[in-house]
């Protein structure tokens, strides 16, 4: 890449609902480090809820005026020195936290774990997905098939990744009936995935009548209903009166959780994905008694989102199916505001092929 080359326009967020366009520098890629050809950077529900709308975000973990955008996909144009894998040409996924490599956590590859001074999420701490161009640290990309699309691999790391790493903690087979509460991308994602590994029915609800038809018309469950005072005789009613197995919460609402929960099965399992809010049950009739179990699972390890890459291509499935906008770098406020509506499905940021 030319010395001549090296600037582009990045989407920054101030707050306030707001998508500011600057020009940005891309240095040269340091040690270990390479510079990508942006392809596709979805919008993730929490960059709404933390960035977008609010600051919410303290200390290390507060936005610090980067280009947004931490679920970006992209081809390597040019590498730093000291390089171990990965080569000018290869399709990339990005990991979106950038841990020390060093403190235990990272060593398990849960970067986003890392507690050190060093750990920075892109799009967060450092520049991010919204911009033409992204340096990133070779120990934090994962190689994407050519079986796949950028727009998948853009998913793969944040929304999918954060779903396996839950799905995979309650376990899911074609043994199991399984609910989904809250059907935004990470919802159906969950549908999605959970489908692909076998589960025998999927029941799906969320709020949003837009969302849930979205479920439907993708095949992504067996039964959708929107959500309201009845849900839980709804849901008992589509599990033909036995309860679920496995429950997923995607939503961060506490109502919602409380279906999980009492919806859930004797013996039953069910993972907390969905961040924010509270949760208020009865635990002897709600967990107790019925000897349930819950799980909190917070993103996923570098490692185990590798692993999600061989699964999706092995299964056929394309995260990109959830995609129901794409808009070009120069629409990113539009985007935004999208996404911030909740009446779409996953909404992208494309260029060059990933532009349809």
């Amino acid at each position: 890449m030319c010395n001549s080359c090296r600037t582009s326009k990045g989407a920054f967020l101030p707050g306030n609902s707001t998508v500011v366009m600057k020009d940005i520098e891309i240095p040269a890629p340091g040690h270990g480090q390479v510079v990508l050809k942006t392809k596709s950077s979805t919008i993730c529900g929490s960059d709404i809820r933390a960035i977008y709308n609010e600051h919410l975000g303290k200390g290390p973990e507060a936005y610090q005026n980067k280009v947004a955008g931490h679920e970006p996909c992209g081809q390597i144009i040019e590498c730093g020195p000291g390089m171990k894998r990965f080569k000018e040409g290869d399709r990339v996924v990005v990991y979106h936290i950038s841990g020390c490599g060093v403190c235990n956590d990272c060593r398990r590859g849960y970067m986003i774990s890392c507690t050190s001074e060093h750990r920075a999420a892109y799009g967060w701490q450092r520049d991010g997905g919204m911009a033409e161009y992204i340096i990133a640290d070779e120990k934090d990309l994962v190689l994407l098939p050519d079986s796949l699309t950028y727009t998948d691999g853009a998913q793969i790391a944040c929304g999918f990744g954060t779903v396996y790493e839950g799905l995979e903690k309650i376990g899911i087979s074609g043994n199991d009936q399984v609910l989904v509460t809250g059907l935004g991308p990470v919802g159906l994602a969950a549908c999605m995935l959970a489908k692909a590994m076998g589960a025998q029915k999927i029941v799906a609800t969320d709020i949003s009548e837009e969302r849930c038809q979205i479920a439907l018309d993708k095949g992504l469950a067996d039964e959708v209903f929107v959500s309201g005072p009845d849900s839980l005789e709804k849901a008992m009613a589509a599990s033909d009166g036995y309860g679920y197995e496995r429950t997923v919460d995607c939503s961060g609402h506490t109502t919602a959780r409380q279906l999980c929960i009492r919806a859930n099965r004797k013996w039953g399992k069910m993972v907390l994905i969905g961040e924010g809010g509270t949760l208020e049950i009865n635990p002897s009739p709600d967990m107790i008694h019925d000897q349930k179990t819950v799980f909190g699972s917070w993103v996923t390890s570098i490692w185990k989102m590798e692993e999600l890459v061989e699964r999706i291509e092995r299964w056929g499935i394309h995260p990109e199916d959830l995609v129901t906008h794409r808009f070009t770098l120069d629409q990113a406020d539009k985007a935004y505001e999208l996404m911030a509506s909740g009446k779409c499905g996953k909404v992208a940021v494309v260029f060059d092929e990933e532009v349809k």
